[in-house]
């Protein structure tokens, strides 16, 4: 796609990212058959090709408005619209640039600005979890809408007290270990029952993305160095093997540190290391299912699979999950006809756009629950905290991250 940037957008590293870009797009349109957006509201500007066009119209100096700005935040970024592309368009990264120029140009409405003020510093604060709390006691009072929003408390069990020669930093997550601290847990359970000890440093925080999503770049950027600077010194000692990660959302950012701080002179080198040492659980499988070979003992039950965008289609890991909780007698099965689509959450989306993220979320539903044909499954197996609690609003059945249910069948 031809691109003429406009004078102020020359001499910026983001604008010519962007023009690089823009140049692999053909416009083909295959992207939009698979555009969860596209399928439910059926406009060409919430497609991924309508989007690069918005996009492109403001590189090349045309002034954006408010409605460029909402077919840029409906956009879920679930990337799936990369999986499809035949010319390899990076649309994640193009969208990010988008959203910062526009940012840059489009004020929102004052409610809108306050909402998304809260959420960037109200999810990663140390209040959080006390508000948690109080909200898991006061649950039953709770309106639905709200209550939909705050899991029932967990009792989430002990941390492994074993020592390893192998050692493995966890990103704990911003809200993961107040609200479903179980999967924290149950993660170091599993890697201590293989011979792989569990550690989480202290001064590590968020990953980044909430804010870096949230009109506030800098302040994402700002989460990574200190994320960076908790790690380094487990990293420069040799302690550690790999940052694992077992939230698909917060991994899929971590991967790619190195390109976000790049251009940072103080942190590329530093990001970049970062970066290729992190995985997402899913990754140590193949590993944990030799080691734990025969010490399984799975329950008489169903679950269906969601695969998160951010694993399949941000982090390009697919079937994993599957393959290897199969190997392991787990009976699992994804939705057929849906497994490639998003459930709606998408970080901060299912707040900020909640008739999509509701439609979505209904429709993904439906397909899981069809997962095993007649017979509905026993529960809800996903890879990341936001398709869990999103999906979980939705249903009664439990919905769970994979490794709790490895957790449960190592440990019956």
């Amino acid at each position: 796609m031809q691109t003429r940037l406009a004078p102020e957008y020359r001499d910026r590293a983001d604008g010519l990212e962007a023009e690089a870009i823009l140049r692999q797009c053909v416009h083909c349109g295959f992207c939009s058959a698979t555009c969860p957006t596209y399928q439910l509201l059926g406009d060409e500007l919430d497609s991924p090709r309508g989007r690069i066009y918005l996009i492109k119209q403001v590189l090349e100096g045309e002034a954006p408005s408010r409605k460029t700005q909402l077919h840029l935040d409906r956009c879920l970024t679930c990337r799936n619209c990369e999986s499809t592309c035949p010319s390899g368009v990076q649309y994640g990264h193009l969208l990010d640039i988008g959203r910062k120029i526009v940012d840059e140009q489009v004020s929102r409405p004052l409610g809108e600005q306050a909402l998304r003020w809260a959420l960037k510093e109200g999810l990663p604060s140390p209040l959080f979890a006390p508000a948690m709390k109080a909200g898991q006691l006061l649950r039953g009072l709770l309106p639905a809408a709200l209550k939909a929003k705050v899991p029932a408390a967990q009792d989430a069990g002990a941390w492994p007290a074993g020592q390893h020669a192998r050692r493995v930093l966890l990103l704990a997550g911003c809200v993961q270990p107040a609200m479903l601290p179980n999967i924290n847990r149950a993660t170091a359970r599993v890697l201590d029952a293989a011979g792989i000890q569990t550690l989480i440093a202290a001064k590590a925080g968020c990953c980044g993305a909430l804010a870096f999503h949230l009109d506030d770049q800098e302040g994402g950027k700002a989460a990574m160095r200190t994320n960076i600077d908790a790690w380094w010194p487990l990293l420069e000692s040799g302690s550690v093997e790999a940052i694992v990660s077992n939230a698909s959302g917060c991994g899929v950012t971590v991967k790619e540190y190195g390109h976000i701080l790049g251009n940072d002179p103080r942190y590329a080198a530093k990001a970049a290391r970062i970066s290729a040492l992190a995985r997402d659980l899913s990754e140590l499988l193949p590993e944990l299912a030799e080691r734990l070979q025969g010490r399984v003992q799975p329950p008489d039950r169903r679950y269906a699979y969601h695969p998160p965008c951010t694993l399949q289609h941000g982090q390009k890991l697919r079937g994993g999950v599957e393959t290897w909780l199969t190997q392991l007698g787990l009976n699992l099965r994804v939705a057929g006809n849906d497994a490639h689509l998003c459930c709606g959450s998408a970080g901060t989306y299912s707040v900020l756009q909640p008739q999509l993220a509701q439609q979505l979320r209904e429709r993904k539903l439906l397909a899981l629950g069809q997962a095993f044909g007649a017979p509905a499954p026993h529960a809800i197996l996903s890879a990341n905290i936001g398709c869990i609690t999103h999906l979980q609003s939705g249903t009664g059945l439990p919905v769970r991250h994979w490794v709790e249910a490895l957790d449960e069948a190592l440990h019956a």
